[in-house]
């Protein structure tokens, strides 16, 4: 199939799921953040709200677009992109729950113009108390992924956590992968990769997208001096413990992804009762 030549366009997809109140100033601020046209795409995964509808009704450029059930992230984020008009070259994948710095939208696109051979670009991320997230890190190697995840909660300052998290000066960078909670991409770089892989339903779809635009030939680009804060998940709070145990089951999907066939299926298997067992801590707790 032959390449389609995008536009120099601008396009926004968010993922809906009952949003409730962080999705107004999502898209509020995001009028501040470029000086460039928007479409706004809200993939909606099966609010029940109204929210995403009431905020499409009342904000030009802002299109509600069904999924036609929880797909999850990656597979409403696909849904959303698909549904961008051709004249769109650059696609900014974000959560509902982000509050954009004026111009930070613009600097990402600024910062792609300084690193073309960079496909995916991520903004500083802030905490409302102001704190800045690791957004920017190395993939988890066996050893960094299983030593995070054994003590990540007990041992928060550990070494395995420290070397994945990079959590250093922030300074404009490539990185392995970046945080899907807002990124940037070019267009023509989401389809050569093809998207997320939609086998994730949530958490590890952006560990795993940032790896394939590496071996892509692409670089993932870290760019702090843009800026946004994620409120929290929203959505996800409701039902934290079945976040739990998606969170490992997507563990469990790339580590094994990665360590494939009959030598690796002690490995596996390992992996699968050892991630079950801290589920069950987890959740009990």
């Amino acid at each position: 199939m032959s390449a389609v030549n995008y536009g120099d366009g601008l396009g926004v997809v968010t993922v809906t799921y009952s949003p409730g109140e962080t999705l107004a100033p999502f898209v509020d601020t995001l009028a501040k953040a470029t000086t460039r046209p928007v479409q706004v795409i809200l993939a909606d995964n099966g609010s029940v709200d109204g929210v995403p509808e009431e905020v499409a009704a009342s904000r030009e450029g802002v299109r509600f677009v069904p999924t036609g059930g929880n797909l999850g992230y990656g597979g409403g984020a696909n849904r959303g992109v698909a549904a961008l008009g051709p004249d769109v070259g650059w696609v900014l994948i974000s959560n509902p729950d982000i509050e954009f710095s004026p111009g930070s939208v613009d600097t990402l696109i600024d910062a792609a113009e300084r690193w073309p051979s960079g496909g995916m670009f991520g903004p500083l991320i802030r905490e409302p108390s102001g704190e800045v997230y690791p957004s920017a890190r190395l993939l988890p190697s066996l050893g960094r992924g299983l030593g995070h995840a054994l003590f990540a909660v007990v041992w928060k300052s550990n070494p395995w956590t420290r070397a994945y998290r990079q959590e250093q000066a922030p300074v404009e960078r490539a990185a392995e992968w970046l945080s899907g909670s807002c990124f940037l991409m070019r267009r023509s770089v989401f389809d050569a990769v093809g998207g997320f892989d939609e086998r994730y339903f949530m958490y590890f779809e952006d560990v795993d997208l940032g790896e394939r635009v590496g071996r892509a030939g692409y670089l993932n680009v870290y760019v702090p001096d843009a800026e946004v804060v994620h409120i929290g998940g929203h959505s996800t709070a409701r039902s934290s413990d079945r976040m739990l145990r998606e969170h490992h089951l997507s563990a469990y999907r790339y580590l094994a992804d990665r360590h494939p066939g009959v030598l690796w299926a002690p490995f596996r298997a390992a992996l699968k009762l050892g991630l079950s067992l801290r589920v069950r801590l987890l959740t009990r707790s």
